[in-house]
């Protein structure tokens, strides 16, 4: 484990931020049996510490180091699983609304910016999280081509943020659907009085027509057996010039199946497309307009919502406890080295139908941000501005 661990210039017990601090001499067996999910579970447990726990992770996966647990029972156990079972049905997908989105509004609220957005904000020089989603939700819209009477359907709508700030800002109708509970009430209590309407159902029980479908962070929930039925539910529910923007998570390789921490812990039934399986699922139903990474974005972002979840954890400890806290402080760290790594991207697919042409008035980020009198920043300045 300590060779291992050399690969990525990590040490066990060393002075640097990003070295691993060993408590228990069971970590060494744990790791070495389970994989990345006793890696997860350990720490979980307080077994080891590491300060720079992000950079810790960016290092082991550049090292290439998950790649030598692959095929321990965990990962094996997964990928059977993926195989022999649709786990993104109907039913199945609720799932991840119960465990991970209704764990309470007030908890994610205390964790993310004032327009309550989950996902990858688009960050320039000198943002702020609320100022760099602000920026991501009006790249999304211009993107979409909105405009005053347009109809819009949010698939995975969260808390409303989205179809919102298209009402106010753009003057669409929206209508945004979400499974989580929680999410569809706070959505329906904060939208009200904007042309918005929430509705708690899954996208495969969407019957109505709308001008334009947009899904941010919420293909990553939809599971690889379920990517031609996902991409068709949009193509449904636009009418002939319509645009599909298809927005999240996705992995540089195609894979059935999640890393076994994250799907035990975090996101239950998740899988990350590639952006082969994505379009490879929207052919004849669909033409490829753009493909825009956004990726090196989500560092930053992540980093925001680790310091925001730390400066208000006293609120929740006492509801949620110590091992929650570890279990969430290393989702949001080992997340944001996976993404600092590069072996994350956030892929934003735009889709089209037959005869309308998508690239004519898009801009993309760059653009955008110049408009505002900003840039958007490469990788390495985004990490030089967090230093």
């Amino acid at each position: 484990m300590t060779n291992l661990l050399a690969f990525a210039d990590v040490r066990i017990n060393g002075a640097r931020p990003w070295d691993i601090q060993v408590h228990d001499r069971r970590f060494f067996s744990r790791v070495l049996t389970s994989g990345t999910l006793g890696f997860g579970e350990s720490y979980m447990d307080g077994w080891w510490d590491c300060d720079a726990l992000d950079e810790m992770c960016c290092r082991a996966i550049h090292a290439g180091l998950e790649k030598r647990f692959a095929f321990r029972l965990p990962n094996v156990w997964a990928f059977l699983t993926a195989l022999v079972a649709n786990q993104q049905t109907s039913r199945r997908s609720r799932r991840v609304g119960r465990v991970h989105y209704d764990l309470s509004n007030d908890f994610f609220e205390a964790m993310l910016d004032p327009n309550m957005q989950y996902s990858c904000a688009l960050f320039a020089e000198d943002d702020d999280l609320a100022s760099a989603q602000m920026r991501k939700l009006d790249w999304i819209c211009q993107r979409l081509r909105l405009r005053p009477g347009l109809r819009l359907l949010d698939i995975g709508c969260g808390w409303g943020g989205l179809a919102r700030y298209a009402a106010s800002r753009y003057g669409c109708q929206a209508v945004g659907i979400t499974i989580s509970r929680e999410q569809f009430r706070y959505a329906q209590r904060w939208c009200r009085g904007l042309d918005v309407e929430i509705q708690l159902r899954d996208y495969r029980e969407v019957t109505e027509q709308f001008d334009r479908v947009v899904s941010v962070g919420m293909v990553e929930h939809v599971g690889y057996r379920n990517y031609r039925t996902y991409m068709r539910a949009a193509a449904r529910s636009l009418g002939e010039d319509g645009l599909f923007l298809c927005q999240g998570i996705c992995g540089n390789v195609s894979r059935v199946h999640v890393d076994p921490w994250i799907e035990r812990y975090i996101f239950p039934n998740s899988v990350l497309p590639s952006l082969a399986q994505l379009t490879r699922a929207a052919e004849g139903v669909f033409i490829l307009g753009d493909v825009k990474n956004i990726g090196p974005n989500y560092d930053p972002t992540l980093l925001a919502w680790e310091e925001n979840f730390r400066r208000s954890w006293p609120r929740f400890a006492d509801r949620y406890g110590e091992r929650f806290r570890r279990m969430w402080r290393f989702y949001l760290l080992s997340c944001a080295g996976a993404f600092r790594a590069r072996s994350l991207q956030v892929l934003s697919i735009l889709f089209s139908k037959q005869g309308v042409v998508v690239e004519n008035g898009v801009r993309d980020e760059r653009q955008t941000a110049s408009s505002s009198r900003s840039t958007v920043l490469e990788p390495s300045a985004l990490l030089l501005s967090l230093a």
